[in-house]
């Protein structure tokens, strides 16, 4: 068909290989920045093996100073955006295995929606955190849970705007619609991104 060209065999293999090898990149990275959460293990081997193998990537981020609020540092959420933009342009081209307009717009609109459904599932995962210490009266003390306040603090605050105005809530139910609001969007934008990607890829170009 006029303005789209077919993949070849061969070179869908290697895009598959390439994703599946970003997705095994991607959770080294998510288990270094864990460890990292708990005092102690920057001194074990396991620690310093990830470390040799993500720092590299990591540090690149580590150099904008927009990246960090304060003293946290974003920089490993922005590189895990990115990483998650890679594999969504690897998994539409192994999956369709053409190039086209409509392909090539449904690449930048996944693209987006990796970086974008990345973000609030983060999010959504410290907030349930911090729900959790909440309910178990863990309060303010270690490293762990003094990232998870600054994080969820502002998220808090902004949704409590939205939503409450100026009218009171309590701590608990403020957070348990703060949950509850960044699940419902998340739910609303996979489908409706679905639902896009479905008409793009559908374009006769």
């Amino acid at each position: 068909m006029y303005g789209t060209f077919k993949l070849q065999e061969e070179y869908m293999q290697i895009v598959r290989l390439l994703s599946f090898v970003v997705n095994v990149y991607m959770m080294v990275i998510i288990f270094r920045i864990i460890l990292t959460w708990f005092p102690g293990n920057q001194h074990t081997k396991v620690y310093q093996i990830l470390s040799t193998v993500t720092d590299p990537y990591l540090n690149w981020f580590r150099r904008f100073p927009a990246l960090r609020v304060g003293f946290i540092d974003l920089s490993p959420i922005a590189a895990m955006a990115v990483l998650s933009l890679v594999n969504r342009v690897l998994v539409t081209f192994a999956f369709y295995g053409t190039i086209s307009i409509g392909i090539i717009l449904t690449i930048v609109l996944q693209a987006f929606w990796g970086a974008l459904s990345f973000l609030l599932g983060f999010l959504i995962i410290v907030l349930v955190v911090r729900l959790i210490a909440h309910f178990l009266g863990s309060g303010t003390g270690g490293p762990l849970m003094r990232i998870v306040i600054a994080i969820s603090q502002p998220v808090l605050f902004r949704i409590s705007q939205i939503i409450f105005k100026n009218r009171f809530v309590s701590f608990t139910t403020g957070l348990i619609i703060s949950i509850a609001g960044l699940v419902f969007i998340f739910l609303i934008l996979r489908i409706l991104v679905t639902m896009l990607s479905g008409m793009l890829t559908r374009l006769p170009i």
